[in-house]
């Protein structure tokens, strides 16, 4: 625990204007993100007699071994600057909404040639708009199936999508009249976007208007007595209205708004959002915070507009979809001050946006509505996590008491090796923090300095490659002398075989596949990633006593002292200690036990996830591939001209030679290597599960 006065910046150092600032610990991760309006007043209250600052800031300023600062021009820029600060080194005691990216949302890829719907969760891609979120993922399947009537819009993959392409036959949606079978050119690129853009602008409100469109069509075809196609649209505005009748009008002037309550106690808070557009509830999210600061309701809110809105860009039409930013922000306390929030909201949407508390009428009963739905979610999480927090502490507490540790392991790491009898030798790393995966740090290893069933030696190895590559970084920071690390990592210990030199590796670290770039503890002081930056407390290897032997051996290589390693083993989950005969076994019902069995499990899963999906790589093949001379142009020319190799199969030299670039010795020998190759089961990707190869 760090004392606040030995990092307390120098009288007449901090300036007295607007600025952002951070607070790093010992590993100069960023722990806090702050703006001010007067950063010498807002640094000040950090540094007064610990005894009566809030706990919870108590905490945040021992943990911290140094403060910096930006001064900026204006309020608006140091609250850009903070919402970037606090998304690109994610620190550990800012306000965190959690659940966000849980729940789903109804998106359009208007950045395809073909727009697709689709339910969509995680984080906002550029050029795709969003409406929602939704409470479940089968309330937007129910309104789109009603909407795909009037505007059948593609809901297919892209896989999907390409497959009938080749195949020239559309998928059992364009047949029932549900998707306009773009695939199979049905309808040009151009009448789809239409298309796509009519549905985005019925789920952004604009409801009346099409109606009225589509009622005025229905009676001319009727008194054209074309009453196939007057029954047709008057099915289309019964579907319509079906779908409006979903969400039943709240606010009766018909305007978009967005209304944000608090439910707060000393603790936590709980934050809900109610997206009203054209008069209508469209969407609803709600998040959880723990308070680090003693902030209020003011401050809560202010939090909750940045996340909300942060990655909106300035476009006013962009507004019409539940996540922009509407023309009316609802909230239970303005911040204070208010105005350059309000200017902020207003650079976001690219027009005026009013920023108010409501007082009277509908909006004001709303609101109430809005809060009782926030005062649930705070009862209904607090009683979930009661028992959750207590479970987890109590599990690190018997972790620390059995392995006989200093402190609770707060960060544990678990390696595994994965190989199918000697072959596509990998390992996996997985990161469970407070006792929850941190799935962002998670990392994997290609061992290939060897083949062959070693899981000794492969163990060896991948923990060498961490903590050296912790070794490099600590050294950059100044942590480390130099000296010492270029011995240490250049020669080892007297007596040790030379361990490799840090770069190059004899394999390659890769993040965990679709997992954002880690943050916080791996970025540096530029913010850019960085690898294995923040060690562990406790290290634990998926085996038993040799395993572990290897694991210590390669910490003491390196002179790593202060991190702690263990194994279990999976016959009887014994827990095994470097240089012990005997294991530690713990109770069966222990909460200890239970989480390190999770931990082990977790790192297994992902080891023969990412061991499965490189011998799938090696094994899957076309019989195109022992064609020789056949580049990767020629393949994709012939498997899109005849849409399968069995028909490529079945088709003669002289078909064969009609696909441009193709010439007929090519086709000869093309047709000879099929003919000699067997059939072969069909090709399944592993992601989507969809046929590849048709056979």
């Amino acid at each position: 625990m760090a004392d606040p006065s030995t990092y307390r910046p120098k009288p007449g150092e901090i300036p007295d204007s607007p600025g952002v600032y951070r607070f790093r610990d010992e590993h100069r991760r960023v722990i806090y993100v702050g703006k001010a309006k007067s950063l010498r007043q807002r640094l000040n209250n950090y540094f007064q007699d610990l005894a009566g600052l809030h706990p919870r800031t108590r905490t945040m300023v021992t943990t911290a071994a140094s403060v910096e600062w930006t001064v900026v021009g204006t309020e608006v820029e140091a609250l850009q600057l903070e919402y970037t600060w606090i998304q690109e080194f994610d620190p550990r005691f800012n306000v965190k909404y959690r659940d966000d990216k849980s729940y789903p949302s109804l998106a359009v890829t208007m950045n395809e040639e073909f727009p697709r719907v689709q339910v969509m969760r995680g984080p906002k891609k550029k050029g795709v708009r969003y409406f929602g979120p939704y409470g479940q993922a089968w309330a937007i399947r129910e309104t789109v199936d009603l909407l795909l009537r009037v505007f059948p819009v593609r809901t297919c993959s892209a896989g999907v999508f390409k497959r009938s392409a080749q195949i020239g036959r559309p998928c059992l949606l364009g047949y029932i009249g549900k998707c306009s079978a773009p695939c199979v050119g049905r309808v040009s690129p151009e009448e789809h976007r239409e298309l796509a853009e009519e549905f985005c602008d019925f789920m952004a409100g604009h409801t009346g208007s099409y109606l009225r469109r589509l009622e005025c069509e229905m009676q001319e075809a009727a008194e054209e007595l074309e009453y196939e196609r007057a029954a047709r649209l008057r099915d289309d505005i019964d579907a319509l209205k079906r779908a409006m009748e979903k969400n039943a009008v709240v606010l009766t002037d018909a305007t978009d708004a967005d209304l944000i309550a608090v439910a707060e106690d000393e603790l936590e808070a709980a934050v809900q959002i109610f997206h009203v557009r054209g008069g209508r509830v469209r969407g609803q999210r709600g998040w959880v915070t723990d308070k680090v600061e003693a902030v209020g309701t003011a401050e809560l809110v202010e939090h909750a507009l940045q996340q909300l809105y942060g990655a909106e860009q300035g476009d006013a039409a962009a507004g019409g979809g539940s996540g922009g930013v509407p023309k009316e922000v609802l909230v239970p306390a303005l911040p204070e001050p208010a105005e350059p929030i309000a200017q902020w909201l207003s650079e976001r949407r690219g027009a005026q946006v009013s920023l108010r508390v409501p007082q009277r009428g509908d909006k004001r009963a709303l609101m109430e509505t809005v809060n009782r739905n926030a005062e649930h979610a705070l009862v209904l999480h607090k009683t979930k996590r009661a028992s959750d927090l207590t479970t987890r502490s109590r599990a690190l507490e018997e972790i620390a008491e059995a392995l006989d540790l200093d402190s609770a392991p707060l960060r544990i790491e678990c390696f595994d090796i994965s190989h199918l009898q000697g072959d596509d030798v990998v390992a996996s790393m997985v990161v469970f923090e407070d006792g929850l995966a941190r799935k962002s740090e998670y990392r994997r290893f290609q061992i290939k300095s060897f083949e062959g069933q070693d899981d000794v030696r492969s163990m060896h190895e991948v923990i060498s490659r961490r903590f050296r590559r912790y070794l490099v970084e600590k050294q950059k920071t100044g942590e480390w002398p130099e000296e010492e690390l270029g011995g240490e990592l250049e020669s080892g210990p007297a007596g040790a075989a030379p361990a490799p030199r840090p770069t190059p590796e004899p394999g390659r670290e890769q993040p965990a596949q679709g997992a954002q770039p880690a943050q916080g503890a791996d970025r540096d002081e530029e913010g850019r990633p960085k690898k294995f930056a923040y060690p562990p407390q406790l290290v634990v290897v998926d085996g038993g006593r040799p395993q572990v032997a290897a694991a210590q051996a390669a910490l003491d290589e390196l002179g790593v002292d202060d991190v702690a390693v263990c194994g279990l083993a999976k016959r009887l989950e014994e827990v095994w200690l470097p240089g012990e005969s005997d294991p530690v076994v713990l109770p069966r019902s222990s909460e200890g036990l239970y989480l390190l069995q999770r931990v082990r499990d977790e790192a297994h899963r992902f080891a023969i996830r990412y061991q499965r999906g490189k011998r799938g790589k090696r094994l899957r093949g076309s019989p195109l591939d022992a064609v020789p001379g056949l580049g990767e142009t020629r393949k994709k020319a012939l498997l899109k001209h005849f849409g399968s190799v069995k028909k490529l199969r079945a088709a003669s030299v002289e078909e064969i030679s009609q696909v441009p670039g193709v010439g007929r010795k090519t086709a000869e020998t093309v047709a000879a290597a099929l003919s000699q190759a067997a059939p072969s089961r069909p090709a399944v990707n592993t992601a989507t599960g969809e046929i590849v190869e048709e056979e």
